[in-house]
């Protein structure tokens, strides 16, 4: 994903960025080639159901937050899939529009 690389510096710099992800996985919240706004976050914000840039294993998804204990997230997508769990410092940036 090219994009993901351009939005987390972006984001790393305190910056709004908008991105155009592809993928089926977040139909119903972020469908394909949606116009997603993405903000810098402050992770004691965050809650379950925020779409949110996150790295998971390794690799990088704009998907849900489906759960929260303490500093950490649950990870998944808007299909049942369970990605796991990651630590605020995964999380890059929150949506905060979406433009299906």
């Amino acid at each position: 994903m090219g994009w993901t690389n351009f939005a987390i510096e972006k984001l790393g710099k305190g910056e709004t960025v908008q991105i155009r992800p592809r993928g089926n996985s977040m139909t119903g919240k972020v469908n394909d080639g949606a116009l997603v706004t993405l903000a810098p976050c402050v992770p004691a914000t965050l809650k379950t159901g925020d779409v949110v840039l996150v790295r998971v294993h390794g690799n990088v998804f704009l998907h849900l937050i489906k759960a929260t204990n303490q500093d950490r997230f649950l990870i998944g997508n808007n299909r049942g899939k369970i990605n796991g769990w990651v630590g605020s410092n995964a999380i890059y940036g929150v949506a905060i529009k979406v433009e299906n």
